[in-house]
């Protein structure tokens, strides 16, 4: 089905994917910040429970998409895989490719969207955006002090 040029049902997919991506890091950053320890857990867990806030508002709003597009939002999660490692590295590398995972589907929404609809396409751009910026910061956290370097 087809609304203003918009494949509807390649749409919802896309929106349901990025529905269970959002919730899956919700659980994800919640799980990590249980699993934080040392001198700077207070500052880490802050950031990370604001992650999975984040996550939860986003997650709502595909699913609020998905519904005005006549769509049933998924109740799946994501995939949430973990290496039983707990170091903070080793925490923001598996939340670096979450965000690199959410990253891409949200350009698939893009896709999908763009140049059919102003609103889907500026929510998918402003999804991105703020992805991107996710993607930015962990990179940098993942840097060591004094690194200007770019964290792979």
């Amino acid at each position: 089905m087809a609304r203003n040029g918009i494949d509807t049902e390649k749409t919802i997919k896309s929106l349901n994917n990025v529905l269970e991506l959002e919730l899956a890091g919700v659980v994800r950053y919640l799980h990590y910040s249980l699993m934080v320890f040392g001198h700077a857990r207070i500052p880490i867990i802050k950031w990370m429970r604001d992650q999975a806030s984040e996550g939860m508002n986003h997650a709502a709003l595909a699913g609020e998409h998905v519904t005005t597009l006549g769509g049933h939002p998924s109740l799946k999660i994501g995939k949430l895989v973990e290496t039983e490692k707990h170091d903070i590295d080793q925490i923001l590398r598996e939340a670096l490719q979450h965000e690199r995972d959410t990253l891409a589907e949200y350009y698939n929404l893009l896709g999908l969207v763009e140049g059919k609809s102003v609103w889907l396409e500026e929510y998918a751009r402003e999804q991105i955006q703020l992805e991107e910026a996710h993607i930015a910061e962990v990179e940098k956290m993942l840097r060591r002090p004094g690194d200007l370097r770019p964290a792979g």
